[in-house]
């Protein structure tokens, strides 16, 4: 699948947003909707890549820039460096993965952080015990209002969420961390009493250490996610596509602006 997205144009203008209302073929309404904060904003999603570069090509004549990425080829995670254990050194990050493999990565060399937050789904089955009124043994105690035990399954759905981090470095993968799939031995004396507080205070080094990188956070939020991924795409299961159109826009903005 192929997603063509919108982003960065030089003024909010009625015309604009008939113009691309009438490409979209969508009411001005939801046009305004895809345009808030300057994208990105997926606007269209095609199997063939021709009609995705066809729709491309007609929004850029109205002045808007686009992307198009293969959605599919984001969901393989094969070119992303997943870590397992961190230390941050004095010029460097050293990262390892979770296959065991190294890398180290000097602060100057990362130009992009992306925060995130994941939402994990989860269902569970399980039995619940009720007492309902029981009009033949009421009846047979001559009267008594009697109850009797009645078991049910029921689906309970539970919501977790994690936090995430992508760190985008020149021309390698994108490096991601995961509050919940990490050990932090490697802050040292810095460590702290939970992951999430492990996980705060990388965030905030990495800031610190690296003061040129950009740093855009729309996406800790689920309406930042789907404000970028449009009404088709569900968030939970297209997290990844989110940071990779998000990474791609800021990067291009970053290089031509």
């Amino acid at each position: 699948m192929h997603v063509v997205v919108i982003h960065r144009w030089q003024e909010e203008t009625t015309e604009l947003v008939q113009a691309l209302a009438v490409t979209l073929r969508i009411t001005a309404y939801e046009t305004r909707q895809r345009m808030i904060g300057g994208g990105p904003a997926v606007v269209a999603s095609f199997a063939d890549p021709q009609q995705a570069r066809t729709l491309s090509a007609k929004l850029n004549q109205n002045g808007v820039a686009t992307l198009i990425i293969d959605a599919d080829a984001v969901r393989n995670k094969a070119g992303r460096f997943v870590v397992r254990r961190f230390e941050l050194k004095e010029w460097a990050l050293r990262i390892e993965a979770v296959d065991g493999q190294c890398a180290e990565i000097a602060y100057g060399d990362i130009d992009l952080l992306i925060p995130g937050t994941r939402i994990l789904g989860q269902s569970e089955t399980i039995t619940v015990t009720e007492r309902k009124f029981s009009l033949g043994r009421t009846i047979l105690s001559g009267g008594i209002p009697l109850t009797k035990k009645v078991e049910r399954l029921e689906e309970v759905n539970k919501e977790e969420r994690e936090n995430v981090l992508y760190l985008y470095a020149g021309e390698r993968p994108p490096v991601v961390f995961s509050q919940s799939g990490m050990v932090y031995d490697g802050l040292g004396t810095a460590m702290k009493m939970s992951r999430e507080l492990n996980f705060a205070y990388l965030t905030s080094e990495l800031r610190r250490l690296c003061p040129a990188a950009g740093y855009d956070d729309r996406l800790l939020k689920r309406l930042g996610q789907v404000r970028l991924l449009g009404p088709a795409q569900n968030p939970e299961t297209n997290l990844d596509l989110a940071f990779e159109i998000l990474a791609r826009s800021l990067r291009r903005g970053r290089i031509t602006g």
